[in-house]
């Protein structure tokens, strides 16, 4: 494994800072003088930003994980125990496991090794590293979905590869499950659905099995297909910055669920960005209750930054019906004060307007065109996706609980 005392932090080709390895396996991160002096610098997160617009430079140390932003830069669960066994180092060692995948991380960022040196893996050697990735493969076969970065062929009729680390590519492709082998159908017939209604959606494909490479031996077994979307972080001229609201949040990934509601996202977008991303916000947030998404977590909102400065909402993404898979589930987050399905109404959006500071009128006017769009495209376009039949029905039954 790659072992150094320090990883230096790049936002695109800017140093931005570095991260220095202390006793203990704790961490921290220190900003660069030069990009803290440059008033034209890349913004890095607006987690490092004060109510007055003033970058927060104050080191902090961290044990075992890393600061919150750049552990949300790391794989989570199945994959992050696969890549970790592949690399031989634990999963929980934060530090080390950003040293390993530091190259091509989500986003702009970079994390590289200064003055590296190769030694052995933790308590494990190359071939009892070899053996423990296969082990964690099989044993993410019997349960949660994978999801890897992939690179699409050339040519009209190219399929994917899946690059042997895990990561590269700029296409992310997510694997039938044991559990929910239906699961890349019904995502991609939700996507389709909703940038049929005008919300903001990815390239995506639904990719027959047999023209993806590099896939887990025995996938084949829970589906036919795999769901791919095409990486909106990635572009003609290179990585693009992005963050999603764990890292905006300074949440770790472990509390993606909690110290935030819908309306705190929407109140920072107000400030933020601009209107299209307020818009835009409100639409995917209606859709998602519609077709009861539950799994809207912090992680699954980003900001996306294509002048590397100023922020707007990236594009959608995950967006999946979770009523047949977690019967009784509410949404992922608060609304405002709760999470039930049934607390999302037209009164309950002017009063989360008027806290975010916005015109209650553009938020409610918003919300009743999705409604409008989504009832008359279940209708006419929803019987020619591959929505589950379970999903379907399950979908069809909750849109009658709604006030909305």
């Amino acid at each position: 494994m790659i072992n150094a005392a320090a990883l230096d932090i790049f936002l695109g080709e800017t140093r931005v800072g570095t991260i220095a390895r202390l006793d203990g396996d704790a961490s921290i991160f220190t900003f660069d003088d030069v990009y803290l002096a440059d008033q034209d610098r890349p913004t890095l997160s607006l987690a490092y930003k004060d109510a007055n617009g003033e970058i927060i430079a104050e080191p902090r140390s961290y044990r075992t994980k890393i600061e919150p932003f750049f552990s949300n830069l790391l794989p989570e669960g199945t994959l992050r125990d696969y890549l970790a066994r592949r690399a031989g180092v634990k999963a929980v060692r934060e530090y080390h496991l950003l040293a390993q995948l530091g190259h091509d991380l989500p986003g702009a960022v970079r994390a590289l090794a200064v003055d590296a040196e190769e030694t052995e893996a933790d308590e494990l050697d190359e071939e009892a590293a070899g053996k423990q990735a296969e082990r964690a493969l099989r044993f993410s076969l019997a349960g949660v979905q994978l999801k890897f970065s992939a690179i699409k062929a050339q040519g009209k009729n190219g399929g994917l590869t899946i690059p042997v680390t895990g990561s590269g590519g700029d296409w992310i492709v997510k694997l039938p499950s044991a559990r929910h082998p239906d699961v890349p159908e019904a995502e991609f017939a939700a996507m389709k659905l909703a940038a049929k209604i005008g919300i903001d959606v990815p390239e995506i494909g639904l990719v027959p099995l047999d023209q993806i490479d590099g896939i887990p031996e025995g996938i084949t077994r829970y589906g036919e297909s795999a769901f791919a979307i095409r990486r909106f972080d990635r572009g003609e001229e290179g990585p693009v910055h992005t963050e999603d609201f764990a890292q905006v949040f300074g949440v770790f990934a472990d509390d993606k669920y909690e110290n935030a509601s819908y309306r705190q996202i929407l109140s920072v977008l107000a400030i933020e960005t601009d209107e299209q991303s307020v818009v835009e916000f409100v639409r995917r947030l209606t859709y998602s209750v519609l077709i009861g998404n539950g799994d809207m977590h912090l992680k699954n909102w980003s900001l996306i930054y294509p002048d590397r400065r100023n922020a707007l909402l990236a594009p959608a993404y995950d967006l999946l019906s979770t009523l047949d898979y977690i019967p009784g589930d509410d949404a992922a987050l608060k609304f405002h004060s709760s999470r039930e399905w049934a607390s999302y109404t037209y009164d309950e959006l002017e009063a989360i307007a008027d806290k975010a500071k916005l015109p209650a009128k553009l938020i409610t006017a918003t919300a009743k065109d999705v409604v409008a769009r989504f009832d008359d495209a279940w209708r006419s376009e929803s019987g020619h996706l591959p929505f589950p039949d379970d999903v379907r029905s399950a979908i069809e039954r909750h849109r009658k609980t709604l006030a909305i």
